[in-house]
């Protein structure tokens, strides 16, 4: 008898939960969605990753030149400081979070080659949907928005971050807490930018929020 499976034959598959089930549906259709014009630049769609139970929920404004390869969010130094932010400042892995974008593909524009930059008004209008129906399987306890697009849009507001950051809002009854954009620290120091500090105050309300512990707190 041969080894080899029939044509068409379902693949082997954990069994997921319903959230898991519908969020894999819905990537599905993220990766056919042909709505606005940035589908026709984009190499890969970026759905999102995490946990579908995830109880903090990240969202940025849109993916960069790597994350299009890839299909992954926050994976260039923005991400490796995201992902820092979550596993040595949260004391989760990035694997127990949900972390997405706005739109899930990337907004360019062309000056001297391809740059990023932030979604248009009808680019978020199309896109968005996606973003509301991911946020309304995972119902997360905590929202942190990552700079100023995702910030506006998920807050309904035209206030700025830096005004914003730090304090408590809203969405859909879930709190939503404000902070700089990874990439905005790298552009204004680093690692030795004032604006760590910021962030770091930021995600130990979240965690005071959440009742997780502050890793290292007793050392």
């Amino acid at each position: 008898m041969s080894g080899e499976q029939p044509e068409n034959a379902p693949t082997s598959r954990p069994d997921h939960s319903p959230q898991e089930r519908e969020l894999h549906a819905l990537a599905d259709v993220v990766a056919g969605c042909d709505s606005c014009r940035l589908h026709t630049a984009r190499t890969r769609t970026v759905f999102g990753e995490g946990s579908a139970s995830a109880q903090v929920m990240f969202i940025g404004e849109g993916p960069g030149r790597q994350e299009d390869l890839s299909g992954r969010p926050f994976i260039g130094r923005a991400g490796e400081l995201l992902t820092r932010i979550i596993e040595q400042g949260m004391g989760v892995s990035r694997s127990q979070v949900f972390i997405a974008n706005i739109v899930k593909c990337r907004p360019t524009v062309e000056l001297r080659g391809q740059r990023d930059r932030p979604p248009e008004p009808d680019e978020t209008a199309a896109c968005s949907p996606y973003l509301q129906r991911q946020i309304d399987l995972i119902r997360p306890r905590v929202i942190v928005t990552l700079g100023g697009p995702a910030t506006k849009f998920i807050l309904n507001t035209t206030i700025g971050i830096t005004r914003l950051r730090g304090k408590w809002g809203e969405y859909g009854g879930i709190p939503v807490m404000p902070t700089f954009h990874p990439s905005y620290v790298l552009r204004n120091g680093g690692d030795r930018s004032p604006l760590r500090r910021e962030v770091w105050s930021d995600i130990q309300q979240v965690l005071h929020r959440l009742g997780w512990p502050v890793p290292g707190k007793s050392s």
